[in-house]
């Protein structure tokens, strides 16, 4: 691809043992000085006995960005609170480096700037530029793109970049989340121990509720280390509180039948009704974020599966040069030899 190599950037994806892609993706590219980096975002660790990159750069902590693997590096670099809750969901030491989110690092002479994308509590975008100017800007997933800087060349989500599915455009349903909350006496809220219960507690304090929130024993310890202004929190118990508990999805039923329960999700394969509460930009929001950012050439490089794809030819349709992971490939094969 022309204009990656006019970038002087150079984005492959490696294999393993077992000649399959790894996770995700890598970047080479020389610094300001000269020198030939690496940085793999959001994949697993490469084997000892092969060449390192020069850091494993971790957006997030749930696990489709990988950083059960790559905690383990002294070559991973994510946030200080990305780093507590990898600790926590996977009862291992972080082996790596660390920064408050909107700081700045030095990894082998290349400055990483660091910007808040609101996807879960301590999630990062990634910034820098290589010896040609060229400013390289990594989102990882993004609920708020509003603090994200203009760049050159942007390595984005499509999560719900699909424009012909229908379940890619949605709003977030405040009211009915306020709705709930103040109809119900006894109330629990079903929600993934990590992101989406910490931002059902942050909504729940935002709303007023200065009582005791009850929750199971991983997202109490991850709500307790990640909110600063959490309140008072308890860990769940026999009787489920008088007021609110947020247990994940699949403990609801575990709860007395006297309490009201909803699902914090846009999902509806569920047995309890849904509040539509997302951590990501939905296809309309992806699309405002490309146009703000407004690169020469941008890849997409998550989820698995079709969109991707689908993101990267809407983009390329309304005129943003765009080339999806499965492409990526075809551009080693042919451009980077």
């Amino acid at each position: 691809m022309k204009e990656l190599v006019d970038l002087g950037v150079m984005v492959f994806r490696q294999k393993n043992s077992r000649g399959s892609f790894k996770p995700h993706l890598s970047v080479k590219f020389r610094s300001v000085e000269g020198e030939l980096v690496t940085f793999s975002i959001d994949t697993t660790r490469t084997p000892a006995k092969y060449q390192q990159p020069d850091a494993y750069l971790i957006t997030h902590a749930h696990s489709d960005h990988h950083g059960k693997s790559a905690m383990l590096s002294e070559r991973a670099v994510c946030s200080d609170k990305t780093a507590l809750a990898l600790e926590i969901r996977h009862q291992r030491k972080y082996a790596g480096r660390t920064f408050r989110v909107g700081e700045s690092l030095e990894v082998n002479g290349v400055t990483l700037r660091t910007f808040p994308n609101f996807h879960t509590v301590g999630s990062t975008s990634f910034m820098w530029e290589n010896e040609l100017g060229t400013r390289i800007l990594v989102t990882g997933d993004v609920k708020d793109a509003s603090m994200l800087p203009e760049c050159d060349l942007l390595i984005t989500e499509a999560n719900y970049g699909d424009p012909g599915d229908t379940t890619c455009f949605f709003d977030d349903d405040i009211t009915g989340f306020e709705t709930a909350f103040r109809d119900n006496a006894c109330i629990a809220f079903g929600a993934y121990a990590f992101g989406k219960a910490q931002r059902t507690v942050e909504m729940l304090r935002s709303l007023g509720y200065a009582g005791i929130i009850e929750m199971e024993e991983q997202s109490l310890s991850l709500t307790r280390i990640l909110l600063e202004d959490a309140g008072e929190l308890a860990c769940i118990g026999e009787n489920c509180g008088d007021r609110i508990t947020v247990v994940p999805p699949w403990d609801l039923d575990k709860l007395p039948s006297s309490v009201s329960k909803y699902v914090m999700t846009g999902r509806n394969d569920y047995r309890y009704p849904s509040i539509q509460i997302s951590d990501h930009l939905d296809a309309r929001g992806l699309v405002s974020m490309v146009k703000d950012i407004d690169p020469q050439f941008t890849v997409v490089y998550h989820p698995g599966g079709h969109r991707p794809g689908r993101f990267a030819k809407h983009l390329n349709a309304i005129g943003f040069n765009s080339l999806p992971i499965d492409g990526i490939n075809n551009v080693l094969s042919n451009e980077f030899v």
